[in-house]
């Protein structure tokens, strides 16, 4: 069923930090960004704002992503990418059978997970990432091979992030297995899941739909970096 706030979705970096996230935010008064030790994303609601937050927030850090609509950047900085993702909501729990043995991760866990995410997708997570949310991990003799956990999280919606398996063990089902189990976690805590995936990321978006997840709209992600 569906949830009257899902609006919310359109603009989710803004809503995560005026809501669950509050506390992780900088608010430039219009713009709103997370903490760079913790993810580089930023929302606006005053496309006018973005032009000194953007300029600010820049010096925090070498590159960041604006969410949602294309932002004003000052002369000094540069959109070095459009990432067009799709964000595509589930509205049931998956009913899928979990063989493995899936541990939440904790702060122990953290270098591994961070090295684990960064050698499959560079660029997004920081050292702080997981704290913003629950993440859960499969083990192969003892070494972390596949991931997935919440980032993003408003009063209604939290988002399923890091969905990541090393390469030396795709194939086995891990991530269908642990997109199941977060997913379920999620619509127990009385949440809708939602996440966001590249558009050309053929593989994982039919992975997806086979689950039940479907596609709600597309939303860009703008990676801003200094000229």
């Amino acid at each position: 069923m569906k949830n009257t706030e899902e609006y919310k979705l359109d603009n989710p970096v803004w809503n995560s930090l005026s809501e669950t996230h509050a506390d992780f935010a900088i608010d430039y008064n219009g713009t709103q960004f997370y903490n760079p030790d913790y993810c580089p994303f930023g929302g606006f609601v005053k496309t006018e704002s973005t032009l000194d937050a953007t300029n600010q927030y820049s010096a925090l850090g070498e590159s960041f992503f604006i969410v949602g609509e294309k932002p004003e950047i000052a002369d000094s900085l540069k959109i070095a990418k459009e990432l067009v993702c799709l964000q595509m909501i589930v509205y049931n729990k998956i009913q899928q059978p979990i063989t493995a043995e899936i541990i939440k991760l904790t702060k122990e866990h953290n270098d591994e997970l961070v090295d684990l995410v960064n050698f499959v997708q560079p660029g997004y997570f920081k050292n702080k990432t997981s704290s913003l949310g629950n993440y859960f991990g499969i083990f192969n003799d003892n070494k972390l091979v596949a991931i997935t956990g919440e980032r993003m999280k408003m009063n209604d919606f939290t988002e399923i992030s890091a969905i990541i398996t090393h390469p030396d063990h795709t194939g086995k089902g891990y991530a269908k297995q642990l997109i199941t189990h977060v997913v379920n976690k999620i619509f127990e805590e009385n949440k809708i899941p939602y996440l966001h995936v590249v558009e050309s990321n053929i593989g994982a978006i039919a992975l997806y739909e086979k689950l039940g997840f479907v596609t709600r709209r597309k939303i860009s992600f703008w990676n801003i970096s200094k000229n």
